[in-house]
């Protein structure tokens, strides 16, 4: 798409878009400031006093889970690039499956609000906390760079803003919008706007994929048939050479570009279940089941909405076309938002940008969150204070942290805008994966594993992944990196996972040897052995 086409106001009515955005944020405000008035203790304000069932909890984690990166980077991959881009929705999907079997229930009968509360049960506390809470702090920041370049790259669409500093000045209009959630409604505000948002957003996904269907007269092979037929047609340099309904088109060739393939698919498949926002959503419910229920509700909406991004991909390239999509302001993801222009005109499109800008601030919002939650009861309530502060004061240390949360991702939004931000999310899983995922299998499962091996594990897993970030082709060396101009990118892939990951479980293993048997209660690591799999002496919900 031209920016003649952009200027020709073809893309809809910027004041409509803003319009049904502006509706959303004042119903949601709404719901926050209701939900906020029951903040009485710092249990309601961390976790929303546990009072969420299994089902409510389902449809928010699948609003948290299914970011921007899974509505517009998914949508736009496999508009460009087919088969190869469908990756990113089976292993965002199958690595619930990790969560479901090995984390879920263990994780919600140990802690109390935080991953570091499991992590520090039976270990040294003051260490292990920092560590914990360092690693929450860099996967939340991660993952908030992915939805604050998505919300760059939707509004530069919307409104057809096409330089640099008013994206940037809407990135910082989302960012004071997130602060405004977390800081009013605490968890219980942040969930519902989850629930309501996730409900927006699969509805307008379906929607928009029986329409897909519709128009090909319900015969899925039309619509590969099509996108295919307008890839070999594209005019944009690469791109009508792709096979996009067979693998390879982004991740073929070269054994470097296999070797990536690989590494995206470890980060993707193992990092959910280091995920500290995803994780955090655990304590919000009142018992083990239900922590188990609300797992596999997410699976089912989480699955459901895979399968249209599916559709939705493949229909935006044979209806939109890759040519339009990539020359459109906001690049790859641009795709579902044209697409939606295209099937349902101004009005469509306004309402799904609109559900688009709702799963950036509720995704925004979780993540915030839970990083302010980290710091405030890991970092200041449990090693500053030493455990000897009051409620009142831990929760006003968490506002203060989210606000300072709140700038950084702005910032960081601003540098990483118009990369696609599926690509960044899974920067923010393989942070995950490394940094967190081995410690909480080993804290769980290996009764010897100690203090050093978790420290050895959670720094050396999250400095090699962000070292590994840093030198990849990802911030310097091509034209799509952060820094396009620079080149220091000596580490060959894009995603480090491949590397990063197998080094921490590694490190872990040698850090437990290295640290010897004697420093460890042997009993606390029986209460916790008994405790993670009965659930005595778990977290109750509170009661009002």
């Amino acid at each position: 798409m031209s920016q003649q086409y952009l200027a020709a106001g073809t893309v809809g009515n910027p004041v409509a878009n803003i319009a049904i955005f502006g509706v959303f944020v004042a119903i949601t405000m709404v719901v926050v400031i209701r939900a906020s008035r029951n903040n009485r203790t710092a249990a309601d304000y961390f976790t929303g006093g546990r009072g969420f069932t299994g089902p409510q909890n389902g449809v928010a984690i699948a609003g948290d889970y299914l970011s921007a990166a899974s509505f517009l980077g998914i949508a736009g991959a496999i508009a460009v690039y087919g088969y190869d881009g469908f990756l990113y929705s089976i292993g965002f999907l199958v690595a619930w499956l990790v969560a479901l079997l090995l984390v879920a229930e263990m994780l919600r009968n140990t802690g109390k609000f935080t991953m570091a509360d499991v992590l520090s049960f039976r270990l040294k506390e003051g260490p292990v906390r920092t560590a914990a809470a360092l690693t929450t702090l860099a996967v939340s920041l991660f993952y908030l760079l992915a939805q604050m370049a998505g919300a760059g790259g939707l509004v530069a669409l919307l409104l057809n803003i096409s330089d640099k500093t008013g994206q940037s000045i809407v990135i910082a209009a989302v960012g004071v919008l997130m602060i405004v959630y977390v800081l009013v409604g605490g968890m219980k505000g942040t969930t519902w706007v989850q629930i309501i948002k996730a409900a927006l957003l699969i509805t307008g996904a379906a929607v928009m994929t029986v329409m897909v269907f519709a128009k090909f007269g319900f015969n899925f092979s039309d619509i590969l048939g099509s996108a295919q037929d307008a890839v070999s047609g594209s005019k944009t340099k690469g791109v009508a050479a792709r096979d996009v309904l067979a693998p390879g088109a982004q991740y073929g060739g070269s054994s470097t570009s296999k070797l990536n393939f690989v590494s995206l698919g470890l980060a993707l498949v193992l990092g959910t279940a280091g995920l500290p926002h995803v994780l955090m959503r655990f304590y919000t419910v009142p018992t083990a089941k239900e922590a188990r229920r609300s797992v596999v509700w997410a699976i089912g909406l989480i699955g459901a909405f895979y399968l249209f991004t599916l559709v939705l991909g493949y229909g935006a390239a044979a209806i939109v076309g890759p040519d339009k999509i990539l020359s459109a302001a906001g690049g790859q993801n641009s795709a579902a938002p044209l697409l939606a222009f295209e099937l349902g005109g101004v009005v469509l499109l306004g309402i799904i940008s609109a559900v688009a800008f709702a799963t950036i601030l509720a995704v925004v919002a979780g993540l915030t969150i839970t990083a302010s939650t980290s710091f405030a009861h890991d970092i200041y309530a449990s090693v500053i204070k030493k455990g000897k502060v009051d409620e009142d004061k831990q929760v006003r240390v968490s506002r203060i942290t989210a606000v300072i949360i709140g700038i950084l991702a702005i910032g960081l939004g601003i540098l990483a805008n118009g990369q696609n931000v599926a690509f960044l999310v899974a920067l923010a899983f393989a942070v995950a994966a490394a940094a967190n995922l081995p410690t909480i299998l080993f804290s769980l499962f290996w009764k010897r594993f100690n203090t050093t091996g978790a420290l050895f594990s959670m720094y050396g897993g999250l400095i090699s992944t962000i070292v590994l970030i840093v030198f990849s082709p990802a911030v310097s060396g091509t034209a799509t990196s952060m820094i396009p101009g620079s080149k220091f990118d000596w580490f060959p892939l894009s995603n480090p996972g491949i590397v990063s990951i197998p080094l921490a479980f590694a490190l872990g293993a040698i850090g437990t040897f290295v640290g010897g048997r004697a420093k460890e209660d042997p009993a606390k690591a029986s209460e916790m052995e008994v405790r993670s799999l009965t659930g005595v002496g778990a977290e109750k919900a509170v009661a009002h």
